[in-house]
């Protein structure tokens, strides 16, 4: 159905002059025009603007890194859980400041080839389609660094088993969240970045400080 300007503002929550910079900015495709002096918007505006508030208040996005996660994604039916995957990775580096090619990636972290295919062997580091950005010369500066330390690396073994058995059930989850509810977008995405960008990392740290913790009591009790 297609939405006036004034019903796009009411279902939205949008003024008129944020969703025109919407749509001059091209996150918001340009309405019909079949009379003079009448615009109408595509129903699909009011879960594209939805988002858009989602990834500034909760993410705090600029208009340009959302333009980056919107370019290569739709927002029809059929491609819904795809967009949010393909919107997941580049949130994981849309923030990215700069891009390395292979050989500069190599030439700034200081490992050879073969260590970095190890790396991408087994699952601790990852090759975006651009190539290397800042977050990944970090990583290898902590593997580095708990190699040089003497770390015992199956901890990071087990790091990368259990992302890839959450990683198989988090792919079945929003899977089914799009089946249930095929028309709630804005709660799907929302949904979906909340449990993957929040929550988990929530748990994870916590449960980690909750061990630590019980062990300091227990270790505290042996000793008093």
């Amino acid at each position: 159905m297609a939405l006036k300007m004034k019903e796009l503002m009411l279902r939205s929550g949008e003024s008129k002059s944020t969703i025109l910079y919407y749509v001059k900015e091209g996150l918001l495709p340009e309405p019909s025009k079949p009379k003079p002096n009448v615009h109408l918007y595509d129903e699909s505006a009011v879960k594209i603007i939805k988002l858009i508030k989602y990834l500034q208040h909760n993410f705090s996005y600029s208009i340009s890194e959302i333009k980056a996660i919107f370019a290569q994604n739709r927002f029809e039916n059929t491609e819904s859980f795809k967009m949010m995957v393909n919107a997941l990775e580049l949130i994981s580096g849309s923030k990215e400041d700069v891009q390395y090619s292979r050989e500069d990636f190599l030439e700034i972290t200081g490992i050879d080839e073969k260590t970095l295919e190890t790396y991408l062997a087994s699952g601790v580091l990852f090759e975006r389609a651009y190539g290397f950005g800042s977050k990944e010369v970090e990583i290898v500066r902590i593997l580095t660094e708990a190699k040089n330390l003497g770390l015992d690396f199956s901890l990071i073994e087990t790091y990368v088993q259990s992302a890839k058995m959450l990683a198989k059930k988090e792919f079945e989850s929003g899977a089914e969240i799009m089946k249930k509810h095929p028309g709630a977008h804005t709660q799907q995405y929302a949904l979906f970045f909340d449990l993957i960008l929040t929550l988990k990392p929530y748990l994870f740290n916590m449960h980690t400080v909750a061990e630590y913790r019980k062990q300091y009591a227990q270790e505290d009790k042996e000793q008093s």
